[in-house]
């Protein structure tokens, strides 16, 4: 059990001080006003503390953990099997109100408790109905008896000094305190004489009561609890530090919701701490926490009351504890510092470091990363840290003078046996020495964990030295150099499917398994999976989708997401119809469920904030997406029964990066498209033989200048013309011609001398050729015009860029497809300059008309577009 973050109250002036910071939050304008109170009324239909039936107008309180009365609970199990559970929500009969939800007087006497609650009558009033009931029959008339009875003096308030609710005799106890002291053995023995109503009420003489012990009776009405009512969150007989405590955290609970707290558990662990005396949450001791701890009184309270109360600590912690005293407790808090990890809890333990020395640098460390602007989201790096200054601390305990707990007699040799034993332990498999993993078992030491082991125990241990730590701490200047680097990074390279494993895991077959075996209650696991096949989005990025994330542009199906991974939903991709329509399918399945567990549907606010996959956990106002861990076991589940290896859902991504390279997307174009932040990334995501990578060099985009068809996009592969077709379309440059820009002329004219009849305009002339000896300059126009319309200030003056250069895009198609279909285009590329002894090669002496070439590369692309079905074409389809 690890102990709790805060110290006990030791004395009066820290209890003071601590109670002016409670009590400033708690009479703060922004704190809600309906926790302030010693009795905290909690409205039925609130959003994290609900306790009413969740039936339509019932006022019913819930039974256990469940939304429904107990009658309507009986009801729906009836039920269940004919109509939704949103119906019966709507239609379920009414039945009647509980046992006492609130106390209400009696209607004749306002100072006395109402004992039946249908007719509001008090104890006196209700049994002289019933004998006025019984002496008239049928002719007893209700209004009749009522407008002659005479109002009553009450008793009081209850004398349980926790209780607000009126006495019901004489004795000064209300009806279930009352209950509750003959329960308990009647401490004191105070009773009331024998027909005390006829013989000292009805005659207006005062009642006696009796005692065996008074004293006794007092100290019962002084300890005992409060009677448990539903709403209500009785403070009363607390310490007033401790009440302040639990307002504060009740507030916050509700503020930032998440798991819902039963009131019941609540008041269990108020009545724990009034019983025990106790001053704060913080006098709360280690064993009390613990339900498991055998003889634990706070276990008797329920398991919950002890969850709840180490919930209430953690949130007192950065009010009650200061950095510095965080450090010496051998503790971090990141909320001193303003940040929460993803998914983690506020506090960083770093006692399994037992060198204080050791422990302090790794304090101070996660202090500067904390502070930095560069500080990272999740807590990875904190665990990589954490866990080398533990096997550095646990080698040193076993092996270094005095447990290394002296930094002045560590020596260069201690480091050397560390990396030594830190490198057999990846070479056999052993455990490590100080580190756990999951269910308590050692952690093993492997290739990965002993690099981090030596690159973050090097980082601490130079910061030290450069800070001047090291020599105040008389840490040798050896010991600190002689940490070895981690050399040759080990990293984790994730491949795409293979052909069989993308269509085994995109199998309709297949699918409706990972549905119904591995996702019964319909949470939406198969939507995530193939929204990440078709989209190539991080898993985190699907499963944290907002339920509006689709939307249509022009008539296209687009999806909005979260591609910064800090919460900006301001990306939006295109999508296949079919996703679009899956996805819509399940806004309409969120929404019902929403209408299920609130009986109501979203207003605007909460809509915005709904996830299109909502978590069945902790999750009271369904704002809460699902995790990857529940995505990753369904899918690391359907993996295995599949039978086809090991994957992980992120090589879809992988995937679709390759593919899209192959169907002759840029490096840029996969960057933008997947979120990436630097083409570097994109790279490690590319995954392409030689051969695809030379076949996607030589891929056509757009082609043509002078041609019959300018314009037409080539999304095909490279397919070469035939050789008859590519000698038909051959120039012998044996005859005259004279060398232009990028080709050459071969209008006789020109050739002689003459001036040119298009002022020089080659490009755009049919007179111009191009050679093999030109393709490399051509490649690298196309470049410069790609990257010039890439860098455009704004979309048009890159579409008019594009726009400009697709007729010579277009030649330079035809041009590798000529030289392809003669076996040219190896030689062509390994051109570079023009050289004298080149003139005299075929690649240069054979050259083609731009506008046949251009010609010839459309009609290959309408064989390939004939060939190809509606289906085929989609390019969303190709994608997935």
């Amino acid at each position: 059990m690890t102990e709790t973050a805060l110290t006990p109250v030791r004395d009066a002036r820290e209890g003071r001080d601590r109670f002016e910071i409670m009590t400033a939050l708690v009479n703060s304008p922004s704190f809600d006003p309906v926790f302030r109170s010693e009795i905290v009324e909690i409205t039925p239909d609130h959003p994290v503390y609900r306790w009413v039936c969740l039936v339509t107008d019932c006022e019913r309180p819930r039974a256990g953990r469940g939304d429904l009365c107990g009658a309507h609970e009986v009801a729906w199990r009836r039920l269940r099997a004919e109509q939704s559970r949103a119906d019966f929500l709507r239609t379920a009969d009414l039945v009647g109100h509980g046992e006492e939800l609130r106390e209400r007087p009696c209607r004749l006497c306002p100072e006395r408790p109402a004992r039946q609650l249908t007719l509001e009558l008090c104890h006196h009033h209700q049994f002289s109905w019933y004998h006025y009931r019984d002496r008239h029959g049928d002719a007893a008339d209700f209004d009749t008896w009522l407008a002659k009875q005479l109002s009553r003096p009450g008793y009081g308030r209850c004398k349980a000094v926790v209780c607000p609710d009126l006495a019901e005799s004489p004795l000064g106890l209300c009806y279930r305190h009352h209950r509750r002291y003959r329960r308990e053995g009647r401490p004191g023995g105070a009773v009331l004489p024998a027909q005390w109503g006829n013989r000292y009420e009805r005659v207006g003489s005062p009642v006696p009561v009796v005692y065996d012990n008074e004293s006794d009776f007092r100290r019962w009405c002084s300890r005992t609890a409060p009677v448990s009512r539903p709403g209500q969150i009785n403070l009363r007989g607390l310490h007033p530090l401790l009440r302040a405590e639990i307002q504060w955290g009740l507030f916050v609970h509700a503020r930032g919701s998440g798991r819902r707290w039963e009131l019941t558990q609540i008041q269990s662990l108020a009545d724990y701490c009034r019983e025990h005396g106790f001053h704060s949450l913080t006098d709360l001791t280690a064993d009390s926490l613990d339900p498991d701890e055998e003889g634990s009184r706070l276990a008797t309270a329920g398991r919950d009351a002890s969850y709840l109360a180490r919930i209430l600590i953690d949130l007192l912690t950065p009010l009650y504890v200061t950095p510095e005293q965080t450090r010496e407790q051998g503790y971090l808090n990141t909320e001193h510092f303003g940040r929460r990890l993803n998914n983690r809890s506020t506090r960083i333990d770093l006692t399994p470091i037992s060198q204080r020395w050791l422990r302090d640098l790794a304090w101070d460390h996660f202090a500067a990363i904390l502070r930095s602007p560069s500080c990272p989201r999740s807590g990875h790096t904190f665990d990589g840290t954490r866990r080398a200054c533990t096997e550095l601390s646990a080698f040193l305990e076993i092996h270094a003078p005095g447990g290394g707990h002296d930094p002045r007699l560590l020596r260069p040799h201690h480091v050397h046996d560390f990396a030594a034993d830190q490198r057999l332990r990846e070479l056999d498999g052993l455990p490590s020495l100080g580190v756990k993993g999951l269910h308590g078992k050692p952690s093993v030491v492997t290739a990965y964990t002993r690099q981090m082991v030596f690159t973050r125990t090097r980082r601490i241990l130079l910061e030290a030295l450069e800070s001047g730590e090291a020599e105040r701490l008389g840490l040798d200047r050896g010991f600190v150099t002689a940490m070895p680097s981690s050399g040759r990074i080990v990293t984790r390279t994730r491949t795409p499917f293979s052909d069989e494993v993308a269509r085994a895991l995109a199998a309709e077959t297949n699918l409706q398994t990972l549905a119904a075996c591995h996702d019964p209650a319909d949470r939406g696991l198969r939507d995530a999976w193939e929204t990440i096949i078709v989209t190539g989005r991080r898993c985190s990025e699907v499963i944290k989708l907002r339920l509006d994330c689709l939307g249509r542009y022009g008539g296209l199906p687009m999806l909005w997401h979260d591609q910064t991974k800090v919460g900006n939903y301001d990306a939006a991709i295109r999508i296949p119809e079919q996703l679009h329509q899956r996805l819509e399918a399940r806004q309409r399945k969120t929404l019902a469920l929403f209408a299920t567990r609130h009986n109501r549907p979203p207003t605007l606010e909460e809509r915005a904030q709904l996830p299109l996959f909502p978590s069945n956990q902790r999750n009271s106002d369904s704002r809460r997406p699902l995790s990857y861990q529940w995505f990753h076991r369904g899918f690391k589940a359907w993996i295995n029964d599949l039978d086809i290896g090991r994957w992980v859902p992120h090589q879809a991504r992988h995937s679709l990066a390759t593919s899209l390279l192959r169907a002759g997307a840029s490096l840029t174009h996969i960057r933008r498209y997947l979120g990436q932040v630097s083409e570097r990334m994109a790279e490690h995501y590319v995954h392409l033989a030689q051969s695809d990578l030379e076949s996607v060099l030589q891929h056509v985009w757009v082609a043509g200048p002078g041609a019959a068809n300018p314009g037409e996009i080539l999304t095909d592969d490279l397919t070469p013309l035939t050789r008859e077709h590519a000698m038909a379309l051959a120039i012998d440059l044996g005859r005259r011609s004279t060398p232009a820009e990028g080709g050459f002329c071969t209008f006789q004219p020109v050739v002689d001398g003459g001036d040119c009849p298009w002022s020089l305009n080659c490009h755009s002339c049919d007179k111009f050729v191009l050679s093999g000896a030109d393709l490399l300059y051509w490649r690298r126009k196309r470049e410069q015009w790609r990257l010039l319309a890439e860098g455009a200030p704004d979309d048009a003056t890159a579409d008019y860029l594009h726009r400009y250069f697709e007729p010579t895009a277009r030649a330079i198609d035809g041009l590798e497809k000529a030289l392809a279909g003669l076996g040219l285009l190896d030689d062509a590329l390994a051109l570079d300059l023009r050289k004298p002894q080149d003139y005299f090669r075929r690649v240069w002496s054979t050259a083609f008309r731009a506008a046949d070439l251009a010609a010839a590369g459309t009609e290959e692309e309408n064989e390939y577009s004939d060939t190809c079905t509606a289906e085929d074409t989609d390019p969303e389809q190709d994608v997935a």
